[in-house]
């Protein structure tokens, strides 16, 4: 029973999914800031040339 619990404790084969999920989620959210942040920088952009054309 020991030997099982000990070999449970040093398989780290599930940490390295984890991490990749976790850094997948991150760049995730980087991407999402900047395209809202874009978005609204051309929404304005587009509402700028809107009034001056009428």
């Amino acid at each position: 029973m020991l030997r099982l619990i000990s070999n449970f404790a040093k398989d780290d084969s599930g940490a390295t999914a984890i991490e990749y999920a976790l850094i997948a989620c991150g760049i995730s959210l980087a991407i999402i800031a900047t395209v809202q942040g874009l978005g609204s920088t051309l929404n304005g952009r587009y509402a700028a040339v809107n009034t001056s054309l009428k």
